[in-house]
């Protein structure tokens, strides 16, 4: 799976989630950024097109090596600064309380400890600063449920550790953040796979 996750998988997510239905989603969800911003997730630079003009620098942090070649255009074609910072999102190379917002669309899914992950984000905030987020997760309808749980090894397998059944509401409140603002929708394809949490969470 090593050469699969490491090559494949960051480009065929590349394909999957540039689209325009996911560019709406990204584009709200940017839009209020400002400031020091950490992208957890950076990937391919799905995100970069969508970052305000309020935003001063971008400090990305991805696992993927190619999904850094493949943001290299989107990234030199943008008004706003992006420095990469790290690999991972569970040991945030960042000091505490040194950046205004937190980005991370469709990635708390396969963050393996994303418990740690979300009390990273909360460390490295400022005080009154914001995680803005999109992820898919579990759905509140029981039978949509019932086979996101069944289908979650499967997913699991073949798309690098994603979850389908993340409960991402809960996990952004266990971490000390207050949901500000938070919308719920499917998006088009499989509904296992396309419940979507999209919302903005406050550091107290």
């Amino acid at each position: 799976m090593g050469l699969y996750r490491d090559q494949v998988l960051p480009r065929f997510t590349n394909v999957l989630l540039d689209s325009k239905d996911y560019g709406r989603v990204r584009d709200r969800v940017a839009s209020r950024l400002s400031g020091e911003v950490l992208e957890v997730g950076f990937g391919s630079g799905l995100n970069v097109p969508y970052y305000p003009a309020s935003v001063r620098r971008v400090r990305a942090v991805d696992p993927a090596a190619v999904g850094r070649k493949l943001a290299a255009k989107r990234v030199a074609a943008s008004a706003v600064p992006v420095e990469y910072v790290g690999l991972d999102g569970q040991r945030l190379p960042l000091e505490s309380e040194s950046v205004d917002h937190v980005l991370v669309t469709w990635t708390m899914c396969t963050i393996p400890d994303v418990d740690e992950a979300l009390r990273e984000m909360h460390r490295v905030l400022r005080a009154g600063g914001q995680v803005h987020f999109a992820e898919h997760g579990l759905s509140p309808d029981a039978k949509v449920a019932k086979w996101q749980h069944r289908l979650d090894p499967i997913q699991g397998w073949w798309a690098g550790g994603c979850h389908l059944n993340r409960p991402i509401d809960r996990l952004v409140e266990k971490a000390g953040f207050e949901l500000t603002r938070l919308e719920n929708f499917y998006t088009k394809g499989p509904k296992s796979t396309t419940y979507t949490y999209e919302g903005v969470a406050t550091k107290p």
